[in-house]
């Protein structure tokens, strides 16, 4: 073996572990630094380099998920200030639930609901086989003046791509859908489409979904929901429907339907009072 060979070999070295360690520094730096309430970012990531949200630069994939975990995270605070509601009924984020399990204040109406791990966030993960409905109720029963809020996940895959919600009532209550094979959200009552209205949802981003149902002051109730990914809250309700039918009391759900096979994930669970 001659010694341009091992000379050339040894550059072909060189140069994969140059290569590696830029990388791994440009990867390791955002272009700004995070919020200190977001804690620590994750210590394990894949090796893929994607562009980052909110100008925080480039890094992994597993980065520009915990970034986005923490900005809906963050908009979901600010969001719930805005809408004049009261303390929270109920809220679950997930953080201190143990990993692998259930946490007991959730009630399972099918599918093998199971807390997992992302990075340094826990979300409740519904799998993505069988390709069914279900979903899982929390908080009180309530029928009126109330509002459900969420964090969902779902991740199209071909063609494929999955449904979910936020529900009111029960089993047989009001429904705020995100359909994208309809390019489009829903309201429904249990099954029943009462409103549809155009959204453009794109996969693998965290949606914002927010759903209340008010006594009006002359008859009836209504109905009313708001569904978002980047930006901000928008200010007015997005799909609206009245009722005159008194509605039933149930509590709050979230649900999710992996039609494309791959996982829908859940975080920040919110019931509270409207005013």
């Amino acid at each position: 073996m001659n010694d341009s060979f091992l000379n050339g070999k040894s550059l072909l070295v060189l140069l994969a572990v140059i290569f590696t360690l830029s990388a791994t520094v440009i990867m390791g730096k955002p272009a700004k630094e995070f919020p200190a309430h977001w804690g620590k970012s994750p210590e394990i990531q894949t090796q893929d380099y994607v562009e980052l949200p909110a100008g925080y630069g480039h890094g992994s994939s597993t980065l520009r998920h915990w970034i986005n975990a923490n900005l809906g995270k963050d908009k979901a605070s600010t969001g719930s200030k805005n809408d004049g509601a009261s303390a929270a009924l109920y809220a679950n984020d997930f953080e201190k639930a143990e990993a692998d399990k259930l946490p007991d204040d959730l009630m399972v109406l099918g599918g093998d609901f199971v807390i997992k791990s992302v990075g340094t966030n826990k979300v409740l993960e519904l799998p993505g086989s069988p390709l069914d409905s279900f979903g899982v109720q929390f908080g009180p029963n309530e029928k009126e003046n109330i509002r459900v809020s969420a964090r969902i996940l779902g991740t199209a895959k071909g063609r494929r791509a999955p449904t979910f919600g936020v529900g009111v009532g029960g089993v047989s209550g009001w429904k705020l859908q995100v359909s994208p094979g309809k390019k489009a959200i829903e309201i429904l009552k249990d099954q029943e489409s009462k409103a549809t209205s155009a959204f453009d949802w794109k996969t693998g981003e965290w949606t914002q979904l927010k759903l209340q149902i008010q006594k009006l002051k002359d008859s009836g109730w209504r109905i009313e929901g708001k569904v978002w990914q980047s930006g901000g809250e928008p200010k007015e309700w997005m799909i609206a429907f009245d009722e005159k039918e008194e509605p039933v009391s149930g509590r709050s759900s979230v649900m999710g339907s992996p039609f494309a096979g791959t996982p829908i994930w859940f975080d920040d669970l919110r019931v509270e009072r409207t005013e």
